[in-house]
Parts: structure tokens; sequence; C-alpha cells
């Protein structure tokens, strides 16, 4: 054996003309394949972002997940405390589906969960162009109205309460009857109990949304206003043309946000009117705590909570789906010119 036997060849690869070791060479080292899913220094920091999320997950699996399985369980029987649980299959969920105050209930959510979402974002956007830019007074501005969506909502009910009052030297009515309004009785009318609650939705919603709208801002091109005002369009061709198309991710975020916050509406229920008068601004969740709590209707509480998480589950899944949908045809022509 000779000591050329011992070297591997070196010499130019005859396909691609390049200088490389020989199969055989290769074969003695072979290269770890691409994407390789193992090394120490992986798994450390993986082992290092689990030990950090561990809290978050066992605090998360024993006040959520596990109430949320006893809940799925629980639709299904009749909960009898001390007495032991009777199955009754989807009894419960027929309750629910065919009581009248449920069916009411859910009325009333829908009616709230739409014109808060819908009041929140023309609101929020309309203070979001306002106070955009980047002039140093801005920021106290902005702290100033971003205010109620960082304060208690027990402190925001009291605040409303007072404003509401219903007399006519209260402060909302002694406005109105600047402009010549009579007095209203707001909380304390059947007809004007559920407006009342929508006008305090929006006013605490609305400045999440302006800072959420003022980051979209920030982000689009702003080559696109000037080659806009190049071509003469004026303050509204510009916003319907160019910012509205821009912020479209924007306002599917903050839609599904606002519309999930809707559903789930209770405190400022439970606080201003407590459902009342007369069940006009019952919605979903204060009757789940009633039937569940007050009247010891566990089965159907849980039943009832089951159909609003698959209302929101729903209603999430399709604002990704005709987001996905519209991001597909918006790819399309880019796609077509790009093809030879």
């Amino acid at each position: 054996m000779g000591q050329t036997d011992l070297v591997p060849d070196v010499g130019p690869d005859r396909v691609t003309g390049t200088r490389g070791v020989t199969k055989a060479a290769t074969a003695v080292t072979p290269r770890r394949p691409r994407g390789w899913p193992w090394s120490a220094a992986r798994t450390r920091d993986n082992l290092t972002a689990w030990l950090f999320l561990a809290p978050a997950l066992l605090i998360f699996t024993y006040f959520k997940f596990i109430p949320m399985v006893r809940a799925i369980n629980m639709s299904f029987f009749d909960v009898r405390p001390y007495l032991g649980d009777e199955y009754v299959g989807g009894a419960n969920y027929h309750t629910v589906v065919t009581d009248s105050s449920f069916t009411g209930a859910m009325w009333h959510t829908g009616i709230l969960a739409l014109a808060t979402t819908a009041g929140s974002l023309v609101l929020g956007l309309a203070l979001a162009l306002l106070l955009e830019g980047q002039a140093r007074h801005l920021w106290f501005v902005r702290t100033a109205v971003f205010l109620p969506a960082v304060v208690a909502m027990a402190v925001v009910a009291e605040v409303w309460r007072v404003l509401y009052y219903p007399a006519s030297d209260g402060v909302v009515n002694t406005i109105l009857g600047w402009v010549g309004i009579g007095p209203s009785q707001f909380l304390n009318s059947q007809d004007t109990s559920l407006a009342s609650i929508i006008v305090v939705g929006i006013w605490r919603q609305a400045p999440y949304d302006m800072m959420i709208f003022l980051a979209g801002l920030a982000g689009i091109d702003r080559t696109l206003y000037e080659a806009a005002d190049v071509d003469g369009a004026s303050i509204t061709r510009r916003l319907w043309h160019v910012t509205l198309p821009a912020l479209r991710p924007v306002f599917a975020i903050l839609f599904t946000l606002a519309a999930i916050r809707g559903l789930r509406v209770f405190t400022e229920i439970f606080l201003l009117t407590g459902g009342g008068p007369n069940g006009s601004t019952e919605v979903l969740m204060t009757l789940i705590y009633k039937r569940g709590l007050e009247n010891n209707e566990l089965g159907v509480a849980a039943a009832g909570s089951m159909v609003l998480l698959g209302v929101t589950v729903v209603l999430t899944l399709t604002v990704q789906l005709l987001r996905r949908r519209k991001a597909v045809i918006l790819d399309e022509p880019d796609r077509d010119r790009a093809r030879p």
C-alpha cells in the first residue's frame, strides 16, 4: 500500500470543476443534515425558556385550563352539591337555546358588542388621526386621552353613575338642556339603559384602539402620502386610498379584540344596572352569573359559558379566515405580474 492510498483525492471534480474531497472521504466524515434539531446549546436554551414559562403555565393550568375542563363536564350534568351530580346530556344546552331569558341576553350581548366595537373603532381612529405627529406636547394629550383605558372599571362605573344622575341638575342632563333636550332617566329607563351602557363602553375602549391605530399609522410609508400629494389628492382621498388600506391588518386585529370584549362584557353591566331595569341590559355574562351563583343552576350556567366560548371561537376563526382570504386575493395580481 503506497502513501497515495492514504491521502484522499482533492483534485478537481469532474462535474463541477472545483477542488474537493472524494465520495470516499465524505463517507468517512458525514455532514450533519441541514436543520438537525439536536445540539447542546439549543437544548440548554429551550430548557431555560421552559423554566421561565413554567410559573405562568402552572398558574394558567390551575386557574384557567382545569376550570375550563371542569365547566365542560358540568355542562352535561345537573350539579347538586352534597347530593351528587346527575347526568342530563344536552338538556342544559337546550335550556340555554330555548329559554327566553337567555335569548334576550344573547340579543342584548350582540347589540352591545356590535355597537361598542363600531363606536370604539371609529372614535379610536379619529383620535389617532388627530393626535398623530412628533410634536412634544402630544405625549401629554395622548396620556390624558388614554387614562380611561387603565382606570379600574369600578371607578369608571361610579363616575358615570354620577354623570348619569337622572335629575334635571345632573351633569349630562344639564348639557342636554343647553340644546333643548329634556332630562333623561338614562340607566333607570328601559329605553335608554342599554344605549347608556354602550356610551360607557365606547368611552373606555376607544383610547386603547387609538394607541393601536397610532402604531399602525407610524408604520405607513410616507412616500405614499407624498405621491398622493403630487397627484393632487385631497385629504379625504388620501385617507380613503392610502391610510385605510394600510391599516387593514390593524382593523382586523382590533375588530377581533373589541368584539371579544363586547361579548364578554360583565363588570360595567353588573356595577351600573345589574341587568336591569326589567332585564333591559341583561347580557350573557350577568345571566350566567345569576343562574350559577344566585339560583344555584351551575349546570345551566356552565352550558351558557360554553355557548359564549363557542361564539367567541367562531368569531375569531371567521375573522382570521377572511383576513387570509383577502391577503391571498391581494397577492394574486402581484404573482400575475411576476410571471414571464
